[in-house]
């Protein structure tokens, strides 16, 4: 089942794309000339030089104008090797860590890395976390370029060259960063390592079908800046409000409000400014992410509702096509076996009442096949080849199951989101002990728990990219 949104961003993303694009027309066709100019006694055209992929039109921002901020809370297992990969990147001095009340050696680890860090008491929760840090190291003064990371983000060596050059566009003030799955260490269980690949899909398809469409430079109706990896200029950075109370989440709130105050452009680009984050690889831990980041996006809209524009309109249809595809996806199994039930009483025990006759034909099996499970087999393929991964496809009959699951927790925050706040507190998730190539470790594949401070909430740490 494909959404006419998914189509629509699609199509959008495919017209970028071949905007993108066109100069290489353009080079085979020059090239053909250069080949027949001495036959047709024509001059050679001589070659165009490949245009920059992003319009240069304001001031060069260079590593030493960014600052990272990364919000911790019990992160030993992991904070050391983000810190690593953000040094790769930027000078140490420009690294802050803001340790929201961790009771591991979360804090002892970043100092002795030689970063700055600012521990917090009581606990905050992340975006009390990020909006100390951004106070307290006075980085909107001090910075042109913040850069948001998560404790477990293993950006990409070129990510800041290949990000960065979106800002070249003076109306760009957020950098959407494209979230891939951490995949070593490989998760001990099948079930972690179909959770693993199930979410890798979901960056895939949203990603390269929805967000590369909808921020096309007509467009700019992006949903979110995940807050895994993203960079802001500190400029628009000073006018969002990142603690707002009530929610459990802060990514989507900072998007909405980049929208709602007109801010500028959000830029996003599949082959910019990637990052590396490590997903869920236990159904518990699953659960409670998806249940964090949907709650998180209904709290945002209530707390914004709609405004009269072109991104509150597409907001709109997403919302409408969201809750229609829930219920749809709930109501499938029961359907299904309601009506493949009426069929064997029609066909195999005989009965001709006029009720089995209708009912066998709500939702035969031919129906979910086409309806369903082609589709969804679509996006598997797309996820394959984007991934050059066919054993991707041996999961493809499972993953609607997913999508049920996901409908299932969509609706039963929904009621939850309009009649209660949340305090954003955050707890740690059980992480995978990361290690670069070559380093002596545990073995392949092993887990350990954080110790936590706070068991009444759950914590997500992967990246919102819907």
């Amino acid at each position: 089942m494909l959404g006419v949104s998914t189509i629509f961003w699609s199509c959008a993303g495919l017209v970028r794309l071949a905007a993108e694009n066109s100069w290489r027309a353009e080079e085979i066709r020059a090239r053909f000339r250069e080949w027949i100019a001495p036959l047709t006694g024509r001059p050679a055209v001589s070659k165009r030089h490949r245009p920059a992929r992003h319009r240069s039109k304001g001031v060069r921002l260079y590593p030493v104008n960014v600052a990272v901020l990364i919000a911790a809370h019990n992160e030993e297992l992991v904070i050391n090797e983000t810190i690593l990969s953000a040094s790769a990147l930027v000078p140490r001095r420009n690294i802050h860590v803001v340790s929201d009340m961790s009771t591991d050696n979360t804090a002892a680890i970043a100092r002795g890395a030689g970063v700055k860090v600012l521990e917090l008491e009581p606990n905050r929760g992340k975006a009390g976390a990020l909006a100390a840090g951004i106070a307290h190291f006075g980085l909107c003064k001090r910075f042109k370029v913040v850069m948001l990371l998560d404790a477990d983000t293993r950006p990409t060596p070129d990510y800041l060259e290949t990000g960065l050059q979106l800002f070249s566009d003076p109306t760009v003030v957020a950098v959407a960063g494209r979230a891939k799955s951490i995949m070593t260490p490989r998760s001990p269980t099948r079930i972690g390592r179909f959770l693993v690949a199930y979410r890798e899909r979901l960056y895939i398809v949203v990603q390269l079908m929805l967000k590369y469409g909808q921020a096309a430079r007509g467009a700019n109706v992006v949903s979110i800046v995940p807050g895994f990896a993203s960079m802001y200029r500190t400029n628009a950075l000073a006018e969002i409000e990142v603690l707002a109370p009530g929610l459990v989440i802060e990514d989507f709130n900072m998007t909405f409000e980049i929208h709602a105050k007109k801010l500028g452009r959000i830029a996003f680009h599949p082959a910019a400014a990637v990052a590396y984050t490590q997903d869920p690889d236990t159904l518990k831990d699953y659960v409670k992410q998806v249940r964090r980041w949907i709650l998180g996006f209904w709290q945002t809209v209530r707390r914004h509702r709609m405004h009269f524009g072109k991104f509150w309109f597409v907001l709109t249809l997403y919302i409408i096509e969201l809750v229609a595809s829930c219920i749809f996806f709930v109501l499938l199994v029961p359907a299904f076996l309601l009506s493949t039930i009426a069929a064997a009483e029609v066909w195999i025990f005989g009965n001709r009442w006029q009720v089995f006759y209708v009912l066998s034909g709500v939702l035969r099996p031919q129906d979910v096949l086409i309806g369903v499970f082609l589709p969804d087999l679509l996006l598997t393929v797309v996820a394959a080849i984007s991934m050059r991964n066919p054993r991707f496809l041996l999961m493809a009959p499972l993953f609607p199951f997913m999508r049920i699951l996901d409908a299932m927790i969509c609706l039963q925050v929904l009621p939850r989101a309009f009649s209660a706040s949340s305090s954003g507190v955050w707890v740690s998730p059980v992480r995978r002990i990361q290690q670069r190539a070559g380093e002596a470790g545990p073995a392949k594949g092993s887990q350990a728990k954080v110790p936590s401070a706070q068991p009444s909430a759950a914590r997500s740490s992967a990246a919102r990219i819907g």
